[in-house]
């Protein structure tokens, strides 16, 4: 079974053409390279508008086990992501946010700044990251080995990780199996 992962990318500069969106790439690049499981993408670009990345969450998740959103997660008025991803989830993980923070402040102080969140819809599990490019790889390293076991206690589809890269946490295992 191939599974469906949604990368949305929340940017109104990349959402009018007037930047290249660099962080939904980045996120694909780096799932490529951690997933040895076969899976195919689901795009989306939107701009920082609360009910258009509500309703593109709400989308994907009819259709996508793992939701990865980047951008719109800073203190700027326009910054809403992590507000959508509140108003759609049914239980938040706050533990996914603290760690990404605590990673990426090891990286720049700014970090403290980032609101980004977890939590999940029905059998999907939505994940917040800033929307600088270099941010991408440090957050999921920090989190994503709790992604695959998440994803077998809601329902969802099941992930290999390649344990060179990232060892996917399962109870009775110290492998991703």
């Amino acid at each position: 079974m191939i599974a469906k992962i949604g990368i949305i990318t929340v940017s109104d500069r990349a959402h009018q053409g007037t930047y290249e969106d660099l962080s939904g790439p980045a996120i694909q690049a780096w799932l490529n390279d951690v997933l040895v499981s076969p899976w195919e993408a689901a795009c989306r670009l939107v701009p920082d508008e609360q009910p258009l990345i509500e309703s593109a969450l709400r989308d994907l998740c009819e259709e996508c086990s793992l939701i990865v959103t980047t951008g719109g997660t800073g203190p700027a008025l326009r910054d809403v992501t992590p507000e959508a991803t509140e108003a759609v989830c049914d239980r938040m993980l706050p533990g996914f946010g603290e760690l990404m923070r605590t990673e990426s402040l090891k990286v720049v102080p700014t970090a403290i700044l980032s609101r980004q969140v977890a939590g999940t819809r029905g059998n999907s599990l939505i994940i917040n990251l800033p929307g600088k490019p270099s941010a991408i790889a440090d957050c999921l390293n920090a989190v994503f080995a709790a992604v695959p076991y998440c994803l077998d206690l809601i329902g969802g589809d099941r992930l290999e990780t390649n344990p060179d890269l990232v060892i996917g946490f399962r109870p009775g295992s110290t492998m991703s199996t």
